[in-house]
């Protein structure tokens, strides 16, 4: 993930655990998809050393290597700028590379090798990506990644929300006979996150106090995985078996006795411990068959989980409540359940005329939850909620879908589409009794059962060989959708108008997804519209350009109910969020006089919101103001950039660059930043 991505995607939980409404993280998530298109300025991408490499024994041999310096400068929020891009001072290997290719292709212990690092050092982001190979007989691919993650969150918490975690990623990949019709596979992933953490919790009861906790975060997967290959009379069979194991051990602690957040009240806190071990293991079964013929072509695809998770949580605390009574709490909940998943789809092709393609699709998806889940809280020495034991959850879907493809000439094809599907879902819970007394369980299942029809009709035309025109819309109609909010009567319509002649071409398109659900409890609505163009031109061997706009219209209007004070019901609200999001780009490259290589980049992203200047005031009306607030979070993104690369001899580069990064937003100054961000390298390769 690079520094752009990372900003974007810290920008929507920030904008999350600000209090606004969810429903935001579906327009900032598009505002981080858009800002992805601009790299960071470092490491430098221009090549060095010479293209053939060098010979030695029977080997060929091409490296390179790039170390330099960071810096940085940050004004604002420095908290934001860590969270999101991060990069900081020091010295490191910014990139490298190493090839090794036998020259006849028989090595003695290996035929190739491929080595591509990162940010090694003291990058937050760093990967390194290996291959081993020898001709017929093995190939080893390893991958692995270091992402540090750094969120105080000062400014919206109090200082009480913090994490500094840092997560490890390896995966090792082991073929045998990779080149026969028999080939074995061995895998092994390791996925580990650690690092300290504070969060709150609110006790002992809705007028009690906020009180810090510490926490330790402690999560760990290993998965591993056993398979093999076989290719017989046309057809080629894959399968594999593996195991992965799932904890999670992080845990809660009071570091000292706490008044709270508003030492003024009598509520208190003198202990608190909690423990909330989650652990779980999921072999599976993966299976696919290809066939590819003249005629007609085929793959089925299935994957079974044997899943099994066992949890429990235990939490202990002991202080004062508003009255100044002492009081004792402690919550108990624990689990133990298989969760059995099974996927399957075939798919067929069918070619019978040489313009026209046929293919039909099955899906079946199945996945249950059995087992028990209990949930006591004890307050004093007396139960304060009734157990609720939770039995059984099943999801089953099975959908079909065809699809024709049929090309009428060199300048018109269409192609046209039907999907059915009907997923039905069912759970079963012990009875509620708030008196503790168990009774037998009621086993009548809760079933809720969907059907969605979706028509697929669009065509492509060339009316001229550059000029390509692409549309095609889609409707679905669903009868009982499982949430408010997922797709009922939906209808989808893109176009796309591409040129491309020689080292020219451009484009431009058009986006628009409308859906309505309404249901005898509430409602929604959701509009979304993207328009958009870009292009690029290699004008000649000394310079080219690239650059995109696109705008995003995002418009949800949805009905709730909620309680407030001591539980009145307030019924009749709308939660309304309306979004405008503006993105582009531009990208420029020089080569002057064949030594140099200077690139100019630049990127914006705004979201201008409703076009109100305040949260509350301007806009679209409702009764209450903290409701008005969250209908629209205007923001704004830039970063412009400059890097040069000078090359001082055929094996020798000096490369320098310069990225600004500013962040803004509209209502609040809290978390705005600027940062400008630096580097000097030295690319070489020998």
């Amino acid at each position: 993930m690079n520094a752009d991505q990372r900003i974007l995607f810290n920008l929507r939980l920030s904008a999350f655990i600000c209090g606004k409404q969810c429903l935001k993280i579906v327009p900032i998530f598009m505002l981080a998809w858009a800002a992805w298109g601009q790299q960071t300025v470092a490491p430098t991408p221009d090549p060095v050393g010479s293209p053939r490499g060098d010979n030695f024994e029977n080997y060929n041999i091409l490296q390179s290597f790039e170390l330099g310096y960071r810096w940085r400068a940050v004004g604002g929020d420095e908290g934001m700028y860590r969270s999101t891009v991060n990069y900081g001072d020091g010295l490191r290997l910014l990139s490298s590379s190493l090839y090794v290719k036998s020259r006849d292709g028989h090595g003695s212990f290996f035929d190739e090798i491929t080595l591509t690092t990162q940010g090694l050092g003291n990058d937050p982001y760093q990967s390194a990506i290996l291959r081993i190979e020898k001709n017929r007989l093995y190939r080893y691919d390893l991958t692995w990644r270091s992402t540090d993650y750094f969120n105080p969150a000062l400014t919206i918490s109090n200082g009480e929300h913090f994490m500094d975690t840092t997560r490890q990623m390896q995966d090792h990949d082991l073929t045998l006979f990779p080149e026969s019709r028999v080939k074995v596979f061995l895998g092994y992933l390791r996925n580990l996150e650690n690092g300290p953490a504070l969060t709150t919790i609110q006790l002992f009861n809705s007028q009690g106090d906020e009180f810090p906790l510490f926490q330790n975060i402690k999560q760990e997967t290993n998965e591993y995985r056993v398979g093999g290959e076989i290719n017989v009379l046309g057809f080629r069979l894959n399968a594999a078996h593996g195991w992965e194991d799932f904890k999670d051990d992080t845990a809660e602690n009071l570091s000292a006795p706490s008044p709270g957040n508003s030492p003024n009240d009598l509520t208190t806190l003198s202990l608190f411990n909690l423990s909330q071990p989650y652990h779980g293991t999921s072999p599976y079964w993966r299976v696919a068959l290809f066939r590819e013929g003249k005629r007609w072509a085929m793959n089925g695809r299935f994957t079974y989980v044997a899943g099994r998770r066992v949890f429990e949580y235990n939490e202990l605390s002991s202080g004062t409540t508003f009255s100044g009574a002492l009081t004792n709490l402690q919550v108990l909940s624990s689990g133990n359940a298989q969760r059995p998943a099974a996927t399957g789809n075939l798919t067929l092709s069918l070619f019978p005329a040489k313009n026209v393609t046929v293919t039909n699709q099955t899906s079946v998806y199945n996945i249950r939850m059995l087992g028990t889940s209990v949930f006591v809280q004890e307050q004093n020495g007396v139960f304060t909620t009734p157990v609720v034991p939770f039995q059984y959850l099943g999801i089953e879907t099975i959908a079909n879908s065809t699809d024709v493809d049929a090309r009428l000439g060199p300048w018109l094809g269409v192609h046209a589409g039907y999907e059915f599907s009907y997923r039905r879902i069912g759970s079963v819970e012990d009875q509620i009794n708030a008196g503790q007394v168990f009774t037998a369980p009621d086993n009548t299942p809760i079933v809720q059962s969907n059907e969605l029809h979706t028509g697929v009709l669009g065509f492509r035309l060339k009316p001229i060989k550059p000029l390509t025109i692409s549309v095609d819309g889609e409707i679905g109609r669903a009868d009982k959708p499982i949430y408010p909010i997922s797709e009922r009567n939906y209808q989808a319509l893109r176009g796309r108008i591409e040129y491309k002649r020689k080292a020219f071409r451009t484009a431009v398109y058009a986006k628009s997804d409308y859906n309505t659900n309404s249901t005898s409890l509430t409602s929604y609505a959701s509009q979304a519209r993207q328009y958009g163009v870009d292009g690029s031109w290699a004008a000649n061997e000394w310079f080219s350009i690239d650059a995109s706009y696109a705008k995003l219209h995002l418009y949800t209007l949805g009905g709730i109910n909620y309680f407030v004070g001591n539980g009145q019901d307030i019924s009749g609200q709308d939660s309304l969020y309306l979004s405008n999001i503006h993105t582009a780009s531009l990208g420029a490259r020089f080569s002057i006089l064949k030594r140099a290589d200077l690139y100019l980049g630049y990127s914006h992203v705004q979201d201008v919101g409703d076009g109100r200047a305040t949260p509350v005031g301007a806009g679209i009306d409702t009764s209450l103001h903290t409701f008005q607030a969250a209908q629209t979070f205007p923001v704004r993104f830039l970063s412009p950039q400059v890097r040069l690369s000078v090359l001082l001899h055929k094996q020798i580069r000096w490369n320098i660059g310069y990225q600004y990064y500013g962040y803004e937003e509209q209502f609040s100054t809290l978390q705005n930043f600027r940062a400008q961000t630096g580097y000097s390298s030295v690319s070489w390769s020998f």
